[in-house]
């Protein structure tokens, strides 16, 4: 394999992302917290005109079906959620990267938040079985960060992936990971990793980037939340994808430790993941959510 550009050039695409939006970057900080109020959040939404008439929008599409039209922010973050608004936060401040082609993973347009929004339900589905406290609203939205890596990547990974796929039917390769290492000197959960930093995201949030496909590498304290992420990913991958590194990366069946999942509790999550998916992807789509 031949190095596709140097691991300079990529780093300074990284540095070159803009930062999130102060309402985004201040949600995703209140998420990782063991303990707010959801006022917080409100006050948060209140300050923010555009994210204030976005979540209106989407409460009252026709997809949720309300009997009564939501005209207050409290009333619309309470039936959303913390961890959909944080989210619906996320995508409108860096929809360049969540909506964009990812032509290095043969992608189309809006697959990358696609993926991201299955992940993230299955993370939050996944944290209801763990053996020790975990908050469903951080392992949403580390479900929702996990790959953004991929956005940066994709533009240096063009017509790489057949490649890719070859050297993994021939062994050469362990996983999709492992071979965008190879390429780039760096691969998608180190560059989201980055941006995460560079974002100054808790540092929850950060690991759960980095570690996501190598659950093992993550301190200790972080493992919870990294494996449900790590199995969130796979599932989203099974509940359907249309990236050419689908299902390429292996099961670390080390979650067993922390979560108490059986196969048919794992069969019931995919199938709520596809409800719940389907639910808010047509919310925003008539929305007019650019990410949809």
């Amino acid at each position: 394999m031949e190095t596709c550009a140097t691991r300079e050039t990529i780093l300074q695409a990284i540095r070159d992302i803009p930062l999130l939006s102060p309402s985004a970057a201040q949600l995703l900080q209140l998420s990782a917290q063991d303990d707010y109020d959801i006022q917080e959040v409100i006050d948060i939404v209140k300050c923010d005109a555009a994210l204030t008439a976005r979540l209106l929008k989407i409460v009252n599409s026709v997809a949720y079906g309300l009997v009564h039209q939501v005209t207050s922010v409290d009333r619309a973050v309470s039936y959303l959620g913390e961890r959909v608004v944080a989210g619906i936060a996320l995508a409108d401040s860096a929809s360049a990267l969540f909506d964009k082609e990812l032509q290095g993973y043969e992608g189309p347009a809006g697959e990358l938040w696609a993926h991201d929004l299955r992940t993230a339900i299955a993370a939050r589905e996944i944290a209801r079985y763990a053996k020790s406290p975990l908050s469903a609203d951080l392992a949403f939205t580390a479900g929702i960060l996990h790959a953004v890596g991929k956005a940066i990547l994709s533009d240096f990974l063009k017509q790489t992936a057949p490649e890719l796929l070859g050297s993994l039917d021939g062994h050469e390769i362990h996983d999709y990971l492992d071979g965008e290492r190879r390429l780039l000197g760096i691969d998608h959960t180190e560059a989201g990793y980055l941006l995460a930093q560079a974002w100054e995201l808790p540092e929850a949030l950060q690991l759960a980037i980095r570690w996501h496909h190598q659950p093992t590498q993550a301190p200790a304290a972080f493992q919870p939340l990294v494996y449900a992420v790590h199995l969130g990913c796979l599932l989203a991958m099974m509940a359907g994808s249309q990236s050419a590194d689908a299902l390429q990366y292996h099961l670390d069946k080390g979650y067993s430790d922390y979560f108490d999942l059986s196969p048919e509790q794992i069969a019931l999550t995919l199938l709520e993941v596809n409800e719940a998916f389907s639910t808010l992807q047509h919310a925003l789509h008539e929305s007019g959510d650019p990410i949809s």
